[in-house]
């Protein structure tokens, strides 16, 4: 998996990309206004940059993107993991959990993501 490392307003951007892509320069622009409160300038130097680290392209002002919002939650999860809990999950929930005492649904569906996983793996 390539390194997609984003910043908080990169990743703010990249929301308003995944939600309207494909999306026209110009609209994006005026998105971008919108909800981020952000000028044409501002908006037009994150296309740039994300564009050259391979997460977007504008191609005759049409912009796409080219890293799905699951590809750089994965790998955001993983680096949370693994720098806050030594990769383990079961330490991260532990933790969580102490403060933050689960639903009844909530549970119910964390034991159906993890019975999906583990019929995924086989076992």
């Amino acid at each position: 998996m390539s390194d997609y490392k984003l910043f908080e307003s990169e990743y703010k951007f990249m929301e308003v990309v995944w939600q309207h892509a494909p999306v026209n320069s110009t609209k994006l622009v005026a998105l971008c206004a919108q909800i981020l409160g952000w000028k044409k300038s501002t908006t037009y130097t994150v296309l740039r940059k994300l564009g050259e680290r391979g997460l977007l392209k504008n191609e005759n002002a049409t912009v796409t993107y080219l890293v799905a919002k699951e590809e750089i939650q994965i790998q955001e999860s993983k680096e949370l993991l693994e720098k806050s809990f030594g990769g383990s999950l079961p330490m991260f929930l532990a933790t969580f959990l102490k403060k933050e005492p689960l639903s009844e649904q909530e549970a119910m569906e964390l034991k159906r993501v993890i019975d999906a996983s583990r019929t995924q793996r086989g076992e």
